[in-house]
């Protein structure tokens, strides 16, 4: 039985959806075809008609959740108060509402240590789409030249993504809502006002 293109496109779209998740929740190494598949609803043979491996899930994967985030943080640029996309930006990041949802959130937090030992082809969709996120950054951080001003941008997400995983680390909440309070407060005393 032939499926639609519709069907076809909606198949490929769960597909990714379910694995950026459980690569977000599990590690890129901890998620497997089977539980993209189960979490998809859908069989193998759907897997495999959509992706011929799972680096090239992973690799779409990761472009997908990289694009939505950069896409986010354009939003947030595209005002008016450059201090205040900054702000809303640190504080998006920093929640506990972020904190709580790993599946969900920053793909750079959850597998930036797993990136590092996956094949070049993933690794050159993380480095582009890390760049433009940068660039985004950097578009909204004081500074004369345009260098200095991604240096900043480097450092601040730098800041941002640690806290977020130290706060996500950490079996004290206490010292959780600490971490990612006291780096938002400090983030947001350097940033433009």
């Amino acid at each position: 039985m032939r499926v639609s293109k519709q069907a076809t496109a909606e198949n490929r779209r769960r597909i990714l959806t379910a694995a950026a998740r459980l690569f977000r929740e599990h590690g890129i190494d901890g998620t497997g075809v089977d539980a993209i598949t189960e979490a998809a609803g859908l069989t193998h043979g759907a897997f495999y008609s959509q992706f011929e491996s799972k680096e090239a899930i992973v690799a779409e994967a990761l472009r997908l959740v990289l694009d939505e985030s950069r896409e986010l943080w354009a939003r947030d640029a595209s005002g008016e108060e450059k201090s205040d996309a900054l702000e809303r930006i640190i504080d998006r990041y920093l929640s506990r509402r972020h904190r709580d949802s790993p599946g969900a959130g920053c793909a750079v937090a959850a597998l930036g240590s797993d990136i590092a030992r996956q094949p070049k082809k993933i690794r050159d969709v993380f480095t582009k789409r890390l760049e433009e996120s940068l660039d985004i950054l950097a578009g909204l951080v004081p500074a004369r030249t345009a260098s200095r001003r991604y240096d900043m941008a480097i450092q601040l997400f730098s800041a941002m993504m640690g806290a977020l995983i130290l706060a996500r680390a950490v079996d004290e909440q206490a010292l959780s809502r600490r971490i990612l309070q006291t780096v938002a407060d400090g983030l947001k005393r350097v940033a433009p006002s």
